[in-house]
């Protein structure tokens, strides 16, 4: 099968090729989040359908989707390094994909976690080897930007999940959203498998340090958890996460149930403020860090640590605003500078460690900063809103979302001591 071909080991991938697998794998990015983003975005009909509360909802994009996500992750991590990535990736898109049309025929609150457990094993298939086959292909220097341009995955499925589930729920329900991208994902797993070529581990990098091609689990495992820089990356990010999550899951049920928005506003502001917003900010972020770190190791930190300072006040501001219009301008700016973390974190960690490593490293990236983030971030936010409510708050969402804002505090701190790790950093780079 050419999925499982190995790829060119005398270097770099040629540009068109290379382009051709950063676009199949950025739009099965997109599929992973859409997928993922579908219960935030549908969360007022599931709701009304299902009788969820808010700590429920929490709970089904937070902590029962991260328990599968996070921590299946790590074996394969750990199986991909030592097989075919472009093989797991492609089973794990089946499988998520699958389980995403499971979710459309759950007829209680019961099958729908069943539904998006399994979304969440398939899904820690999907994002860590993606990871390592763009940096495989494309050299020190271009990891940035094609990583940015990877990570505007998020940014399109969640508009397109706002856009194709909002008005595909406002006409037939809440349902056929799931089924049909569902079914999108099971035809792409198929093309991935068949179109994409396997690269070389360490093709691209200048120095050339493989092993035997098959890096051990633990002490991989003990050297990504010992070694300062990899851990403040996770951490950084996992506090960002805390607030990009909590606030993901619940923006479209805040914009209705406080701001007054209609499912068919959502379908289309909302959506262009994702595309704008986060989809700009992903692909400025590559460049800038790319620029940043060209004299520097430390921007991979500085750059993210800036752009939370900038986006806290816009954040404040988009819960304040006193009716959506307003609320939308504040998001779209928060959406800019809240994403410059993922594309520094990642090439950081990639190029960190050895090719050999990179992906049950990105899992170990993804373990802490999505348990943290995607993990706690929903499940605070919606257990915040129903305390407040119970306290009597007639607007306890908001109140709830605005007990986010310490955690910009956090990463930025984080973030800023990962500089201070860098700057005295002495030894010479894997991959100089």
């Amino acid at each position: 099968m050419t999925a499982i071909a190995a790829g060119d080991p005398a270097g770099e991938a040629k540009p068109a090729r290379a382009g051709f697998v950063l676009a199949m794998l950025t739009f099965v990015y997109v599929l992973n989040f859409l997928d993922r983003q579908l219960i935030g975005i549908l969360a007022k009909p599931i709701q009304d359908s299902l009788g969820v509360s808010d700590s429920q909802l929490g709970l089904i994009g937070g902590l029962y989707f991260a328990m599968f996500y996070c921590f299946i992750a790590i074996p394969v991590g750990w199986f991909a390094d030592r097989t075919s990535r472009v093989g797991v990736l492609s089973l794990a898109c089946a499988i998520w994909s699958g389980a995403t049309v499971a979710c459309g025929l759950a007829a209680n609150y019961t099958q729908l976690v069943i539904a998006r457990m399994a979304v969440g094993f398939g899904e820690a298939g999907g994002v860590p080897p993606s990871y390592a086959i763009i940096t495989d292909t494309y050299p020190p220097g271009k990891r940035a930007a094609a990583l940015g341009i990877f990570n505007l995955g998020p940014a399109i499925g969640a508009a397109l999940g706002v856009a194709f589930g909002a008005a595909i729920a406002a006409r037939f329900g809440w349902r056929v959203p799931f089924i049909a991208v569902g079914a999108i994902g099971i035809v792409t797993a198929l093309l991935v498998w068949l179109t994409v070529r396997e690269p070389a581990r360490g093709a691209t990098d200048t120095v050339q340090a493989r092993g035997d091609g098959r890096a051990p689990f633990w002490p991989t495992v003990g050297m990504f958890l010992s070694n300062p820089v990899l851990m403040l990356a996770a951490f950084g990010s996992g506090a960002t996460q805390f607030v990009t999550y909590g606030l993901g899951n619940f923006a479209v049920l805040f914009l209705m149930r406080e701001k007054g928005m209609t499912l068919g506003d959502v379908g289309i502001w909302y959506a262009l403020v994702l595309v704008l917003g986060m989809g700009g900010g992903m692909v400025v972020s590559g460049r800038v860090i790319d620029r940043m770190t060209r004299t520097s190791r430390a921007g991979y930190a500085i750059a993210p640590a800036l752009s939370l300072a900038v986006a806290m006040p816009f954040y404040l501001g988009f819960v304040w605003a006193p009716g959506w219009a307003l609320a939308l301008a504040f998001l779209a700016l928060v959406m800019v500078f809240n994403y410059f973390y993922l594309s520094a974190s990642v090439a950081l960690v990639q190029e960190e460690v050895l090719p050999n490593q990179r992906v049950l490293s990105g899992a170990l990236l993804l373990l802490i900063m999505n348990f943290i983030g995607l993990g706690l971030g929903p499940t605070w936010v919606g257990f915040a809103s129903d305390w407040f409510k119970a306290q009597g708050d007639a607007h306890g969402l908001q109140s709830a979302l605005y007990t986010l804002t310490p955690f910009y505090l956090v990463a930025i701190t984080l973030f800023l001591w990962l500089a201070r790790v860098l700057r005295r950093e002495v030894k010479p780079q894997v991959h100089a």
